[in-house]
């Protein structure tokens, strides 16, 4: 069944005549006129979309996509960059990009997998400098990306003028940043960063015990926007997402064995993709 609608998706059509992907359709209004451009969660989509055994996409459009790309140097980390924690993760669930390259990386001499633990780094070093004052940020309190928040709001704090958002997303280092966190940001950076991400972790849960239920950890945080006497560590979301417990438990088991990384290797649409993309190398080979 999957593989059948997989077969029916016309990826040229979704280009509405340019090389990069359209962000989507709507009956009512056609076709959204953002394309996706810039490092984002859409790496696999290109490469899902450049496997297509019925209407793929050229190898143009991969190429037109890395040349949106932006090359940064954060604390010390050179890397390609994306505010938000999650872009670096989410293609990660499923491909292991460990040892492998496309034209763009090759050149930079990294590989995604690489450039995902800089991320990781990076948002960490950011918290640490904490440059805006928020509270609780620190070498073990970090993780900005998308994620719920306590706004929309203006709050008067320690003679500031603060604006604190609702679900928007976040990152580093220009923002928006209102001083709100999300802890599965911080997990799904394990395979990359367990140095940095394990400690993390077990000072979040001493320290911030309110944000772990029998669902998991709740959705985010802001220890900035406090609520009177009724919560000390600021303001805790009411929800759980499902975009946010899926990657816990995916990044945790391809820390712990690599299933899923070891899973998608078999699958001839994730080895295609990545070929047609250029990528070379590793688990590839040649």
């Amino acid at each position: 069944m999957a593989d059948a609608l997989y077969r029916r998706a016309d990826w040229n059509w979704a280009r509405h005549g340019g090389l990069t992907v359209t962000h989507g359709w709507k009956p009512e209004s056609g076709f959204i006129k953002y394309r996706w451009t810039g490092y984002s969660e859409a790496l696999i989509l290109y490469i899902l979309g450049l496997a297509s055994p019925t209407f793929p996409l050229p190898a143009e459009s991969y190429r037109a996509w890395t040349r949106s790309y932006k090359w940064k140097k954060l604390y010390g980390n050179e890397f390609l960059y994306a505010g938000p924690l999650f872009i670096h993760q989410l293609s990660h669930m499923w491909i292991d990009f460990r040892n492998i390259q496309d034209e763009y990386m090759r050149v930079k001499a990294i590989d995604y997998f690489e450039n995902s633990r800089r991320a990781t780094y990076a948002q960490q070093q950011y918290a640490i400098r904490n440059r805006k004052g928020f509270k609780a940020y620190g070498e073990y309190i970090w993780g900005i990306t998308a994620s719920d928040g306590p706004g929309p709001a203006t709050r008067r704090i320690k003679g500031r003028t603060l604006r604190f958002y609702d679900y928007v997303a976040r990152g580093i280092p220009n923002g928006p940043d209102d001083g709100t966190l999300a802890p599965w940001a911080v997990v799904a950076s394990l395979p990359f960063a367990p140095e940095i991400v394990l400690p993390s972790l077990n000072y979040f849960n001493q320290h911030f015990p309110e944000m772990t239920s029998k669902y998991g950890f709740k959705c985010s945080y802001n220890p900035t926007f406090a609520d009177g006497n009724r919560n000390k560590n600021g303001w805790v979301s009411l929800g759980y997402y499902g975009l946010d417990q899926g990657p816990i438990v995916a990044m945790i088991e391809n820390y712990r064995t690599g299933f899923l990384w070891r899973l998608m290797r078999s699958c001839p649409y994730i080895a295609d993709g990545l070929r047609r993309a250029g990528f070379i190398g590793g688990w590839l080979g040649s």
